[in-house]
């Protein structure tokens, strides 16, 4: 394969000239980029400290969220970025080239930043300086939900006015069109959830993207109580209420979309829509299993993503995917191996407006290999090589990694890995003090 200046795809060849110039890939397979379709990436500090019972009667997803409120009002803004940065290292070593960023962090707690991009600027740092690429998802978030009183905890969160969140956007793309990253970042729309956020500020931050034909990613029905709040608000069921105000395309991403309706996915057929499955995370919180068979087979593309960041591997999102569902039918084999490995790749990269998911031609090289040597795909072989990346590969086999024709993992070390690890180390001592 051979890129040009732009990092772009030109030519594949199996000519003996050109094959001599590849030997520094001899015994790997080389594969596209892997997208991550939804991150949070702040929350990678979260990891194992919300693993235990409060004092709560029952812990559920509305108990873990007081443990991110806390660590989301903490962070400085160096915290935030050295935070990020681990989170997209992580990334990296796991073969993924892309993110989708679905951030909704923009000002210090209970006083604003006079810039509300700041963190967003600094997270898109963060993702560039470890050279990921990235789509930054701007997120709308106006309050705590349908008759709920306010939360301190979200005070960073909030946007109260849809002309304020549009000019914030606006001003972010403005500052992304003026660097040197064109191509490697750009912007989209994601109002929160309809619990965060009431239908008529949906449909004007929709309204906004559409006329920039922006990606469009919300949290929809990700727990049963999202669907009886929305019921309860507007006698509809979130995506009946999404599509009855014409809100679906094939530019939106319902990411969860675990407690629907037959209905509810036959509309995402009908309009186009993806839906973004984060099985790792969804596990983690006890969200429920995305019925993500029923999905496929009417046509719905299904991207994936790390979502909280608990754990970093698409390929263990994708395999999951599959167990969910055996686990809940009692059955194997209900999808394949290469639907899996799409959703990972080109179903992601459709789902953020991204130009990789394929090698192909005029296509960006936005690669990862594996060693076929790895102790967890050994003796593969051709033929079932991608059935054994899907279902059995460990994040160790990733040998290399390239974005856009530069390589920014090669023989399974990135080469700022240390410098990251240590001042993510440090910010989680100053995090977490009674642990030091």
């Amino acid at each position: 394969m051979f890129a040009d200046a732009r990092g772009r795809i030109t030519r594949f060849s199996s000519e003996p000239a050109d094959l001599a110039q590849a030997q520094q890939l001899r015994g790997r397979a080389m594969l596209p980029g892997l997208v991550n379709g939804h991150s949070h990436a702040f929350q990678r500090v979260l990891r194992g400290r919300t693993e235990h019972r409060t004092n709560a009667e029952r812990d559920s997803f509305w108990t873990w969220r007081e443990g991110m409120y806390f660590s989301a009002n903490r962070l400085s803004d160096e915290g935030l970025y050295h935070a990020s940065r681990m989170a997209f290292l992580e990334m990296l070593l796991g073969g993924i080239t892309t993110v989708g960023e679905f951030h909704y962090v923009h000002g210090a707690p209970l006083a604003a930043f006079e810039d509300r991009n700041k963190l967003a600027l600094l997270v898109i740092r963060a993702a560039r300086d470890v050279g990921l690429r990235i789509a930054l998802l701007r997120t709308a978030y106006v309050r705590a939900g349908w008759r709920k009183p306010d939360h301190p905890g979200q005070s960073s969160f909030l946007t109260p006015l849809v002309e304020d969140f549009i000019a914030d956007t606006e001003a972010l793309r403005a500052a992304v069109a003026r660097t040197e990253d064109a191509g490697l970042v750009w912007v989209g729309v994601a109002p929160h959830s309809l619990r965060a956020v009431p239908i008529q500020y949906v449909r004007e931050a929709i309204a906004y993207a559409r006329t920039q034909q922006m990606p469009v990613h919300m949290h929809v029905s990700e727990q049963p109580a999202d669907v009886e709040a929305c019921l309860g608000e507007y006698g509809m069921r979130p995506v009946e209420l999404l599509d009855h105000h014409g809100l679906l395309d094939s530019r939106f991403t319902a990411v969860h979309a675990i407690h629907v309706t037959g209905e509810e996915i036959s509309t995402l057929s009908r309009v186009g829509a993806t839906v973004c499955a984060c099985p790792t995370t969804e596990r983690n919180l006890g969200d429920g299993t995305v019925p993500a068979d029923r999905f496929l087979n009417a046509g719905v593309r299904i991207s994936l993503g790390s979502d909280s960041n608990v754990q970093i591997n698409l390929l263990e999102d994708a395999r999951e995917l599959e167990y969910h569902l055996r686990m809940v039918k009692l059955e194997r084999a209900l999808l394949a191996a290469n639907q899996l490995f799409a959703c990972a790749t080109e179903s992601g990269a459709a789902s953020v407006g991204a130009p990789g998911g394929i090698l192909g031609v005029a296509r960006p090289a936005d690669f990862f290999t594996v060693a076929l040597d790895a102790p967890s795909i050994a003796g593969a072989g051709p033929e079932w090589l991608l059935s054994n990346l899907v279902f059995s590969a460990e994040r160790s086999a990733v040998r290399d990694v390239a974005v856009g024709g530069k390589f920014v993992i090669r023989d399974g070390r990135h080469p700022l890995e240390g410098e990251i690890v240590h001042e993510f180390a440090r910010l989680q001592r100053e995090l977490w003090p009674r642990e030091a």
